[in-house]
């Protein structure tokens, strides 16, 4: 029997479950083991500045089946904040069950009450073609953008790769 799929805000008693779909997120998508110290601040300091951002939490029962991260970048184009979505984990045994489909339904039902919100955006890595069917199939387009990064000196996330 499928359980129930209810869509709740991340409180600070989430983060070590945060800080471990983050940890697997990372090593499954992109084979980086996450420094835990430094994830484990940069769950926190979310958590307490909800200002820069907010989790959410699927649950079946009492267990947690997935999380996503929504953070603000402003549009003076449009006049209005884009929610990008990060760091969106599913466990392995909730997958291809919608639990992506109702965290994103409920992103959207927010925004709706929300006139500052214009859109949504998100990254995936470009091999991660069952995400990006995922994203597709909840109405999401491909843009024209590639995103670029540069780190500043001395920023350490996750342990060496050779």
């Amino acid at each position: 029997m499928r359980r129930q799929i209810r869509i709740r805000r991340a409180t600070r008693r989430d983060a070590p479950t945060l800080v471990e779909f983050n940890a697997a997120m990372a090593l499954e998508t992109e084979g980086k083991e996450l420094l835990r110290e430094v994830l484990s601040a940069g769950v926190q300091g979310l958590l307490e500045r909800p200002d820069s951002g907010f989790y959410l939490i699927a649950e079946a029962g009492t267990e947690a089946a997935g999380s996503l991260l929504i953070t603000n970048e402003w549009s003076d184009w449009r006049n209005g904040n884009f929610w990008w979505i990060q760091s969106v984990y599913v466990r392995p045994q909730f997958r291809r069950r919608g639990v992506y489909r109702r965290l994103y339904a409920h992103v959207q039902e927010l925004a709706l009450r929300d006139p500052g919100v214009c859109g949504f955006r998100l990254y995936v890595e470009r091999e991660n073609h069952r995400a990006q069917s995922t994203y597709r199939a909840a109405g999401m387009t491909e843009t024209r953008y590639v995103v670029f990064e540069e780190l500043k000196p001395g920023v350490r996330f996750c342990a060496e790769t050779k």
